[in-house]
């Protein structure tokens, strides 16, 4: 999902800024609201960076991350996860890649429009059913699936936004590639979740949470 800086004119970078911002201003209401939501996005932000570090692979025009967005997002919730990967990138960009913050927000939509489609597409309904331990695997792989297939979409939309021409065939070569990941990452976020979910509801990682089923309400 990495797009590299120059690839994109500052005229789009500064529409792609300009979006973000848009996004991200329609749910700063409710982190006013609910104070614990900084917490959450901050949590989802050192887990995703984490996740970002442990495993990030070049290919073709891009680059594969294991995001962990299927955990992140059902631990933390919707609007922690979107804040989160905006902090989490931009503290990528701070302390190890400080010339990917021109691309700030391109990276950041990359990552934040395929999870709102993926939240309207079903993963609300999934939120608001019940508790981490309840989360089948079919379900969270088809969370990943809507996911990862926005991200593959977004990096072809800015490919096609490019000032130099990408051969259609390189991000053909990157959308596979990421079928792996859509296959590996609902197993291990799965198993995260259950794991999550037969904890104690005193534990403070999940006091903070989303979740208000019996096992998790505190």
């Amino acid at each position: 999902m990495h797009i590299e800086p120059g690839m994109l004119s500052a005229a789009k970078i500064v529409g792609a800024d300009a979006a973000v911002l848009s996004l991200l201003a329609t749910h700063v209401p409710a982190f006013l609201r609910r104070p614990q939501e900084w917490i959450k996005a901050l949590l989802a932000a050192a887990f995703f960076s984490v996740l970002m570090e442990v495993w990030h692979q070049p290919v073709g025009p891009s680059e594969l991350h294991f995001i962990g967005a299927s955990a992140i997002y059902f631990v933390f919730g919707f609007r922690a996860t979107l804040f989160g990967f905006g902090i989490g990138l931009a503290l990528q960009g701070l302390l190890f890649e400080p010339q990917d913050l021109v691309h700030l927000a391109v990276n950041s939509l990359s990552l934040m429009v395929p999870l709102v489609a993926a939240h309207a597409m079903g993963g609300r309904r999934l939120l608001d059913a019940g508790g981490l331990s309840s989360i089948r695997w079919s379900s969270v792989l088809r969370f990943d699936a809507v996911y990862y297939s926005g991200v593959v979409a977004m990096v072809g939309f800015w490919l096609m936004l490019g000032e130099e021409a990408t051969p259609f065939v390189d991000w053909v070569v990157f959308a596979a590639a990421y079928l792996p990941v859509v296959l590996c990452e609902p197993a291990i976020s799965c198993g995260l979740l259950r794991a999550l979910g037969r904890l104690d509801a005193g534990n403070p990682l999940l006091r903070v949470t989303t979740f208000r089923s019996p096992a998790l309400a505190g």
